[in-house]
């Protein structure tokens, strides 16, 4: 669980490639673009950077990149559709790289999507930043949890059950459970030299979910939109370094 100074630069190199990769791929989202398009554009970039992709074929999950749609929140399959406008499309992309694991997701739209749509994707992004502010040591992962959650609940929107984040490092999911909510003070403490995923997933309406079609992703019960992001952190002396976001925004 805790890794040491070398390991997470380890960690922090493979985190940066990532971030790069997963800012090119966001610029290929547009109509028109299947994703399968993006999953082998995804996979492409992972081999040309020596790395290898730690989702493929990780539990019989057959792609590089996690492609959700819509309604789908987590582990849609890539295929033949072709995006559309007004889509929402999340792209969920794990690396690794010199024996170690890095994982990250964002949402983005298709074209051009509207308001509320927009603000489901802004509320969730602003959700992953509130949790990431509560990691220093000392602190524990309820505190976390707590802040995601009183978040969510005044953004309007609804927390997604039963899904939330994980440790990482040798293996792509490692203890501790990361959830996107809990009370202060409680939970395990957070150590200088953890490195975890924190993924808060919002629904436009519903908690509940139930498997989409592809039978790999997980959808809300109802059809309504649902948006996710993700970064892994280390716990470091001075707080948090987020080892997945580009060089200028690692604080």
């Amino acid at each position: 669980m805790i890794k040491t100074k070398e390991e997470i630069s380890r960690m922090r190199e493979g985190g940066l490639i990532l971030a790069e990769i997963t800012e090119e791929l966001k610029k290929e989202v547009r109509p028109g673009v299947t994703t399968s398009f993006l999953n082998d554009f995804a996979e492409k970039r992972i081999r040309e950077k020596n790395g290898r992709p730690s989702f493929k074929n990780y539990r019989g999950f057959p792609a590089a990149l996690c492609t959700s749609i819509n309604e789908v929140i987590v582990h849609g399959t890539p295929c033949n559709y072709k995006l559309k406008e007004g889509d929402i499309l999340s792209l969920d992309l794990g690396f690794f790289y010199k024996g170690f694991h890095t994982d990250m997701a964002i949402t983005v739209p298709v074209g051009k999507a509207e308001g509320e749509t927009l603000r489901l994707i802004r509320e969730t992004k602003k959700a992953l930043k509130r949790g990431i502010k509560k990691v220093r040591a000392g602190n524990t992962l309820g505190d976390l949890g707590n802040t995601i959650e009183r978040h969510v609940e005044k953004s309007g929107f609804v927390l997604v059950e039963g899904l939330c984040g994980h440790g990482i490092g040798k293996n792509v999911h490692e203890e501790p459970q990361v959830l996107n909510q809990g009370k202060r003070n409680k939970g395990m403490e957070i150590k200088e030299g953890m490195v975890f995923c924190i993924e808060p997933m919002l629904s436009a309406g519903s908690s509940k979910t139930a498997y989409a079609k592809d039978g790999t992703g997980i959808k809300t019960s109802n059809g309504s939109l649902s948006a996710h992001f993700e970064h892994t952190v280390a716990v470091t002396e001075e707080g948090c370094e987020v080892l997945t976001a580009l060089d200028s925004k690692r604080k």
